[in-house]
């Protein structure tokens, strides 16, 4: 299988000048731990995730070294953790040039590539633009879906898989995160919903498609998997203006 067949279309992204309180925002408000950068071009240029969250000075969590020790520091290493404690932009504490996978790349290289940079989730690129992304849960996904003895999905299932995605994605209804695998005309939706009436839409939808041979339902109610959450990792930021602490001496 291949990073077309299993990635996430749908992607929920930010600008390089969004707040980060508007960019924290959408990741609670949709249930994910990271957001692909995008500017007015449609290009990629870096990736938000909770990680860039936990060292910042609105929440006592900045980086506090001895006068000695700050004295050993090179200057441009402590300017740049300055802009990443107190930035008020995304560009200011993504990640810039994230690392990429194209549509054909095998799962087998996405998994040595996530285990290799530690990393959660991998954005899809054609050329420089964006067009899907790969999570942990998406591979997750594909094993409880997958992992018996069926065959790999085939160009038919590519075009159902498509025609699913636009039908289901393009409705004021779709879930969070949703995401559709389909083998042998065989169709798997999985995805976060928060009404009921949503589940039975996506369903008929995908019934809707020529090709279809039976739907299985493994969309989840709100609230979504714990891992999403991070336990409580997150929390809204209530950013104040500067004070005088925050100047520089």
């Amino acid at each position: 299988m291949r990073a077309r067949q299993i990635m996430t279309r749908q992607v929920i992204t930010v600008a390089p000048e969004t707040s980060i309180l508007e960019a924290a925002d959408t990741m609670l408000q949709h249930h994910i731990s990271g957001l692909p950068v995008v500017n007015t071009a449609g290009k990629l240029t870096g990736i938000i995730s909770e990680g860039d969250f936990i060292r910042r000075a609105e929440i006592g969590t900045q980086r506090k070294r001895g006068r000695w020790l700050q004295l050993l520091v090179a200057k441009g290493r402590s300017a740049s953790e300055y802009v990443r404690e107190r930035g008020r932009k995304v560009n200011e504490i993504m990640t810039p040039n994230p690392v990429t996978v194209v549509e054909d790349t095998p799962l087998e290289d996405i998994v040595r590539i996530l285990e290799q940079h530690n990393v959660k989730r991998l954005p899809v690129v054609r050329g420089d633009q964006l067009v899907g992304i790969v999570t942990r849960s998406d591979l997750l996904q594909a094993v409880a879906t997958l992992a018996r003895d069926i065959p790999d999905p085939t160009a038919d299932d590519d075009d159902v898989r498509s025609a699913i995605t636009a039908a289901i994605c393009g409705a004021d209804w779709s879930p969070s995160r949703f995401n559709v695998i389909v083998c042998n005309g065989i169709v798997h939706l999985s995805g976060i919903i928060t009404d009921e009436r949503c589940r039975q839409a996506a369903i008929v939808a995908a019934e809707n498609v020529p090709g279809v041979v039976q739907v299985h339902d493994e969309l989840c109610s709100f609230p979504p998997p714990e891992e999403e959450f991070g336990g409580g990792d997150f929390v809204s930021l209530q950013l104040e203006p500067p004070t005088m602490d925050d100047a520089p001496l």
